[in-house]
């Protein structure tokens, strides 16, 4: 009887053996390979934003807004006409870009140089990101060439008035804060606070700056609508903290999603891309559809 009861125990012992070691391999599966699924399914997020006082022309907009492609070896020529196509496909009036379209200046050149049509009824603009300006200056003018080839409005410390219907739309662009020459002061004396602006900045970090400027009047909240990213919702996070080193850097205020601050609604994207590593951990790649209503 006793060695019965041995025999049994010894078989309990490796059932139980067995369960906890398919348990490890699995939880080891899912820290593996996860994060390389999370980099590489692409999520839209469609947001419906009332807008107070939003003129009746402007009512159910839809702006698609796209951020922090870093086209090269972790996202690929075919993974961008992926993208684009994705982008076409949500009939947007306005699309934007965000910066950081490849890892340096000439990469971004190239990307505006292979970049198939990107469809909009209305305009397709973007701001340039820290990888965008780097070395050699004179790639600014180039970069500009290529992305006006590519129908693609360069917003360098500039402002475009879209007419629609009886209003119009301002999109205000800055230069990158980190690696360019943003005039935010003076992008925000071109425009009033009667328009409505949508203000695109590649990096959240010229929020306080822009919410300090004035418009053309001396007016203070100058624009309806900032649309930031740079810092890819911290791409690799555990309990909401940021573990790679650059974006350890950004306020954790300013890391992903809508926030509003003087009572203007502003986006930090998570971006589409990937820096270091070609992986995201709780931090999804993600492009936006942003519907506005009154």
């Amino acid at each position: 009887m006793q060695t019965r009861h041995r025999r049994k125990g010894r078989k309990r012992r490796l059932r139980l053996f067995s369960l906890s070691r398919l348990i490890t391999f699995v939880i080891l599966i899912f820290l593996i390979g996860y994060p390389f699924y999370e980099a590489y399914h692409l999520q839209t997020e469609n947001v419906t934003l009332k807008v107070t006082e939003l003129p009746q022309d402007l009512n159910n907009l839809r702006i698609a807004y796209i951020s922090d492609i870093h086209m090269g070896f972790m996202y690929p020529k075919s993974r961008v006409d992926a993208l684009i196509d994705t982008i076409n496909r949500l009939n947007a009036d306005l699309v934007l870009f965000g910066g950081d379209y490849a890892d340096d200046s000439d990469g971004a050149i190239a990307f505006f140089q292979n970049l198939p049509r990107v469809n909009a009824r209305l305009k397709v603009a973007g701001v340039l990101g820290n990888h965008d300006r780097t070395i050699p200056e004179s790639n600014l003018s180039r970069l500009q060439d290529a992305m006006v080839a590519a129908n693609v409005i360069p917003l360098v410390n500039n402002v475009l008035t879209i007419p629609v219907g009886e209003t119009k739309i301002i999109l205000a662009g800055i230069d990158d804060i980190n690696n360019g020459h943003p005039d935010i002061a003076g992008v925000a004396k071109m425009v009033s606070r009667d328009d409505f602006v949508i203000f695109l900045s590649h990096s959240p970090e010229a929020i306080p700056a822009a919410l300090q400027a004035t418009d053309i009047n001396g007016h203070g909240r100058w624009f309806d609508l900032a649309l930031c990213g740079h810092t890819h919702g911290g791409q690799v996070t555990f309990l909401g903290q940021p573990l790679v080193p650059e974006f350890k850097k950004v306020q954790k205020r300013y890391l992903s999603g809508w926030i509003e601050e003087n009572r203007t609604p502003i986006l930090i994207s998570n971006g589409v891309g990937m820096a270091y590593l070609p992986i995201r951990l709780f931090a999804p790649a993600q492009i936006h559809l942003i519907t506005l209503t009154r």
